[in-house]
């Protein structure tokens, strides 16, 4: 029995990372910042719970956990943000360290929005540049 899988070599997360980030404009902390003061720009948190209660969050940013990212993000969802315009929107993907926000950011670019990347570095690079963080609730 031949399966759709057999024809696939595997490639391991180091390939997939790397190729996902060659389509990527990665922004450093302080672009991504700077680009957050743009009404066409959206930070988007994707870290789960445990970690923005640890850390606090960016306030700028929405928070959309990665299960549900597509389906809030995708400006033709039902299930989609207002914040979720259309093609144009520039949108920057954020995990803790910034490796899920490359995946997660090619994943929004296949639903068409092509202006999608992520943060280099991640949650922890933006706090360690000094920029605006709320802290987790006490």
């Amino acid at each position: 029995m031949v399966t759709t899988t057999d024809h696939i070599s595997p490639r391991g997360i180091d390939a997939l990372l790397a190729t996902a980030r060659s389509r990527l404009n990665r922004l450093t902390p302080a672009q991504a910042h700077a680009a957050a003061t743009s009404e066409d720009t959206v930070l988007v948190d994707i870290r789960y719970a445990a970690l923005r209660d640890r850390d606090g969050t960016i306030p700028s940013a929405l928070v959309v956990e990665r299960n549900e990212l597509e389906w809030r993000l995708d400006p033709l969802s039902d299930h989609r943000l207002p914040e979720a315009t259309g093609p144009d929107l520039h949108v920057v993907v954020i995990c803790n360290e910034g490796y899920a926000s490359s995946l997660a950011a090619t994943t929004l670019q296949d639903l068409g929005l092509p202006r999608a990347t992520d943060l280099t570095g991640g949650f922890q690079a933006w706090r360690e540049a000094g920029l605006p963080v709320t802290p987790p609730a006490a």
